[in-house]
């Protein structure tokens, strides 16, 4: 029998490897700019065309590659940063695993100048599909230029699962946020279809964060410090009052490497423990340094899951840390760049002391004494305030009896008194007595709606039921394009991440549809001017945290599951809530208008609205 166990041909063990590797374009940016990091760049720049599905460009500054490196690093499990297993233990870079540059080869068409800074001339190689098409000399700057174009070009169906440019752009954003955080000493640039979506000058730590959140990110921030034995953390996290629903703004970094650590979270979140609301999560950007023989970082093929030898004590340190500094915040200065001068002191009044008031009282007033009792000293007083002005009672005294004289005298005929009839205006929810009882509503603590029926009683889930409501309405609204919007007299900002405001780019147009009217979108804030009428002004910021904490995974490309994920997120935020008392005309209007809907049975999320209960299951009850 013949042997039916073959070596791949390394093409094919290539693109292999690339569905581990390169999910996304993400995944090549990630691996590009580490690998200009640990070629020691200081300017960095990454450009991207169609979401990185056109182009992936990122151009370094570093130390550039001979002419044999540049054509061996396209080799399978070829790298510079180790040599033996035990250098896995000891890493100080971050792109070791050999196989990222082979596997982006295989799928994309890849363009490679490189040039060494004492060498004249530097190598220009150019690969399509694991086909070396060329390689010769060029005149370069020093450094790398890699610029990976068309990719999944020969992989038809992994480009066919890649989603909208919005939901893909929003990852390479990601991966992008997660290295400059990590290296705020090196100057990033990124472009996204030749306009500018970040610059990030070198800079401390803070001055980094500020820059890539933008905002009112500075006054967020608490810092936090501490240095042990074990780990030495430094880094900031947010005020409790700052706190949002989607976890956009939580960055760990060890060894100058994001990383991803429920365990470690749940240690900042004990720290915060009763400072927080339900559901809200608070920002932190933390930067932990270890020994590197304590920790493994290659358990996971993304290298963002590591492995600590003494878990349990740095879970102890973290969490006393940040404990720690927010005990401290509200008496630690915070660096404030929006300070207002005009309420500082004048400089003419610094030196003065304050001058106080003088009061004067009066200790002879008496407020409950009469005039014929007063003392000598307040008559005497009395008479030198009055002795300027004279006072002459009066010759008629009104007494109410002379109201009433002549009243005998006037002849009043009642007959001739006409009343005006009082118009009755019949009341929206008039009905028989008898109609009144059996639509009769009554609220259950504050959660349950019970309405009598013919065959029983029916009972409500009041928040459930407005959900069904809201979903219904949003939606319509969004399909039929026929939403009434109201105009704010003062247009609102609110200040979002480059991240978020993306995401807020790419589901505009529902919102619009919606009600919404958006005066400018610009990279780190929003502008409304517009609202549906059936939302307040108070409610925005609400809102949006939700829609932004519900989209946080990514949406559909299909509009129709857009517009759905939208009407459902806003008719959570809406809805009215649990321990809400509703008046007997509100209860009545949120049943009619229940089943009303077209699926009356369920909410949004596919949770029952109400249930019924027949007369003989309510008879069963009392049955011994």
């Amino acid at each position: 029998m013949s042997s039916i166990i073959q070596l791949l041909p390394d093409h094919v063990a290539n693109q292999i490897a690339a569905g581990e590797v390169v999910q996304r374009p993400a995944s090549v940016v990630k691996e590009l700019l580490e690998n200009a990091v640990d070629a020691k760049a200081t300017d960095i720049k990454l450009i991207i065309k169609d979401a990185g599905k056109s182009l992936v460009q990122v151009i370094d500054n570093g130390i550039g590659m001979s002419v044999t490196d540049a054509r061996l690093c396209f080799e399978r499990h070829a790298t510079s940063k180790i040599r033996h297993a035990e250098d896995l233990f000891s890493l100080h870079t971050k792109g070791f695993r050999g196989e990222a540059l082979a596997s982006i080869a295989a799928i994309a068409h890849v363009e490679q100048k490189t040039k060494q800074e004492q060498e004249e001339l530097g190598t220009h190689i150019v690969i399509e599909g694991s086909k070396f098409i060329s390689q010769e000399p060029a005149v370069l700057p020093k450094g790398t230029s890699f610029s990976v174009k068309n990719l999944f070009f020969n992989i038809p169906a992994r480009r066919n699962f890649l989603k909208s440019e919005t939901v893909e752009l929003r990852h390479i954003i990601d991966e992008f946020q997660r290295v400059a955080l990590a290296h705020p000493n090196i100057y990033f640039t990124m472009y996204h279809n030749g306009s500018e979506v970040f610059n990030l000058p070198n800079s401390n730590f803070r001055q980094r964060i500020v820059n890539v959140f933008a905002g009112k990110m500075n006054e967020k921030l608490v810092p936090v410090k501490e240095e042990t034995e074990i780990v030495h953390i430094q880094g900031f996290i947010g005020k409790p009052e700052f706190a949002k629903k989607n976890r956009g703004e939580q960055f760990f970094f060890v060894n100058d490497r994001f990383i991803k650590s429920g365990y470690l979270h749940h240690a900042i979140m004990a720290a915060y423990e009763g400072l927080l609301k339900d559901g809200a999560q608070p920002s932190y950007f933390l930067y932990l340094n270890v020994p590197p023989n304590t920790i493994d970082i290659n358990i996971h093929p993304t290298k963002t899951e590591i492995k600590f030898d003494d878990e349990h004590a740095l879970y102890a340190i973290l969490r006393s840390a940040v404990k720690h500094s927010l005990g401290q915040f509200n008496v630690a200065p915070v660096l404030d760049f929006d300070r207002d001068p005009n309420l500082d002191t004048p400089y003419q009044y610094q030196q003065k002391e304050a001058e106080y008031p003088t009061i004067q009282v009066d200790r002879n007033y008496n407020p409950f004494s009469d005039g014929s009792n007063n003392s000598e000293s307040a008559k005497q007083k009395q008479k030198s305030t009055t002795s300027n002005f004279s006072f002459k009672k009066p010759d008629f005294q009104p007494s109410w009896e002379s109201l009433y004289v002549g009243l005998d005298e006037i002849n009043t005929n009642h007959s001739e008194i006409t009343f005006e009839n009082e118009a009755v205006s019949s009341s929206l929810f008039e009905e028989t007595d008898t109609e009144q009882e059996t639509k009769r509503t009554y609220q259950i603590h504050k959660k349950y709606i019970v309405s009598p029926i013919k065959s029983g009683i029916v009972i409500i889930n009041q928040k459930r039921a407005h959900e069904r409501v809201l979903y219904e309405e949003f939606l319509s609204n969004m399909t039929v394009h026929q939403a009434s919007s109201q105009r704010l007299l003062f247009p609102l900002e609110l200040f979002f991440s480059v991240n978020e405001v993306e995401l807020i780019k790419e589901i505009q147009s529902s919102l619009e549809n919606l009600g919404f009217i958006f005066d400018a979108i610009q990279n780190d804030s929003i502008i409304v001017s517009g609202l549906p009428v059936t939302i307040t002004e108070s409610q925005i910021s609400i809102i949006f945290d939700d829609l932004l904490n519900d989209f946080q995974n990514g949406v559909g490309n299909d509009s129709f599951s857009q517009n759905d994920s939208i009407a459902q997120s806003m008719a959570k935020c809406l809805a009215v809530k649990t321990g809400t008392y509703l008046t007997e005309k509100e209860q009545e209007s949120l049943v009619n208008n229940l089943f009303a809907c077209k699926e009356p049975n369920v909410s949004p999320f596919q949770k029952p609205t109400f249930i019924t209960m027949s007369v003989e299951d309510l008879d069963k009850k009392f049955t011994l």
